[in-house]
């Protein structure tokens, strides 16, 4: 057996846990360095597979970029030589679209194939596509090859409004207006907190871009020059899967450093649910299980709402609550993916339909009259979980599993490690820390 986790569950987990910096936001901000013009360095960038994962395709491309130590990153795209982005090592990793950027910046065409990354429903590239046409991007898709054309026809400039939240969008298009050739204006734009930090780290360099709510102006300059080295934020997914792990068991645990600000929505849901949550200055936060957990019902939705990637952990807590709880999916269409896994568990979860008025309207995917979806989950509780053998479909889903072993009665089997490794630095090491009984094979 390779590629596996094997968690004795039963132990009640305490401790304190330093987070890694925050995966969607290091991997687009590694990106957006191959346009500067001088050699670009990163602080605070996670360990994980994805990042392992990109800077192998970048290399691949010609750019050098290296840890100068554990957590440092040095990248320069001066020597980007090849227009193509490779379509074994693109298929790995999803952020690999957004090479549209420093690649039209660098040659004016490139070829991008369909992107990678975890399998949670058609995500909306149409509305990424339709944002760079309106730009002055000339794109167009070969279904035999699997790649986009794209080409600079003219000048990038104008207005796009995006009929559907898309954060991977805002970024891309923040991207490539920021060396255009005159003022671009983003509306309905995501809010996410690695969109600020993405913002950050090119205002820093020189960028002229301004967010006012929904809205981004960016006015074009001629070069990005960065002055000092910019740091990653924290993780919040990371968090949030941590505080899940302990609250779950009946333990506690410090998380840090992390801003409140950015994890306000769970941590109104944990205390709505009767966790301990208590904010110890401006990056430290401890969650703990303070009593019998209350049933409860989420709505995922963009930030500031309560997200996607958070939705997987609250069933496992939800397992563990008195009483009935929903959770209904607006962002993607498959994100339910763990739900059998958990069955075999012994957790009581069911898909339930919730009437929609206007799903087209309600849901953030693009949705089809014609399709049948399972968008909502019930979950009755408290449940006695047991060990079992299971299997890791994405990133979010392997970390519930994983939490969901850790509290189960026995020895479970989590087979797909490498996919959570894809997303947590030192999984085993940290989840040690706290007493949990975990080892990879």
């Amino acid at each position: 057996m390779e590629n596996a986790f094997i968690i004795k569950g039963g132990n009640k987990l305490k401790g304190s846990i330093k987070l890694s910096g925050a995966k969607n936001a290091a991997l687009k901000i590694i990106i957006a360095a191959l346009m500067f013009k001088n050699k670009v360095t990163i602080k605070n960038v996670p360990r994980i597979k994805d990042v392992e994962e990109l800077i192998h395709l970048l290399t691949t491309l010609g750019a050098e970029v290296d840890f100068h130590d554990r957590h440092t990153l040095e990248i320069d795209g001066k020597g980007l030589k090849s227009n193509k982005v490779d379509l074994l090592h693109a298929s790995k990793i999803r952020v690999s679209f957004m090479l549209f950027a420093p690649l039209l910046h660098k040659f004016s065409t490139c070829y991008v194939p369909n992107p990678g990354g975890c399998r949670i429903g058609a995500r909306p590239i149409d509305r990424i596509i339709d944002g760079m046409k309106s730009l002055g991007i000339r794109i167009e898709y070969d279904s035999d090859t699997g790649f986009y054309y794209a080409q600079v026809k003219s000048k990038i400039q104008g207005y796009y409004k995006y009929p559907k939240v898309t954060h991977t969008g805002t970024e891309l298009l923040i991207m490539l207006s920021v060396l255009g050739d005159d003022k671009v204006i983003l509306d309905n734009t995501a809010l996410e907190p690695e969109i600020d930090d993405l913002i950050r780290f090119l205002n820093l360099a020189g960028a002229r871009i301004k967010q006012l709510g929904k809205k981004i102006t960016i006015l074009p300059v001629k070069e990005l020059k960065q002055k000092d080295a910019f740091e990653i934020n924290s993780d919040r997914n990371e968090a949030v899967t941590y505080a899940s792990i302990a609250t779950a068991s009946k333990g506690e645990i410090m998380l840090s450093p992390i801003q409140p600000e950015i994890l306000k929505t769970f941590t109104a849901k944990m205390k709505q649910i009767g966790a301990e949550v208590e904010n110890i200055g401006k990056s430290l936060i401890r969650f703990g299980y303070a009593g019998p957990l209350k049933a409860s019902s989420v709505q995922t939705s963009p930030h500031p709402g309560f997200m996607t990637d958070w939705q997987p952990c609250w069933a496992i807590l939800m397992t563990q609550a008195k009483g009935e709880s929903v959770i209904h999916e607006r962002v993607f269409e498959n994100r339910f993916s763990y739900v059998t896994e958990l069955r075999k568990l012994g957790a009581d979860i069911d898909f339930v339909k919730i009437p929609v008025k206007n799903p087209a309207e309600y849901f953030f995917f693009n949705f089809s009259p014609d399709k049948k979806y399972h968008q909502a989950i019930r979950i009755r509780g408290p449940q006695d979980l047991h060990g079992g053998v299971l299997n890791v479909a994405d990133l979010r889903a392997g970390a519930t599993l994983a939490t969901a072993a850790l509290i189960a009665d026995g020895e479970s089997v989590i087979n797909g490690a490498s996919i959570i490794e894809r997303g947590y630095e030192n999984f085993v090491e940290k989840v040690r820390s706290l007493g949990g009984e975990i080892k990879k094979l």
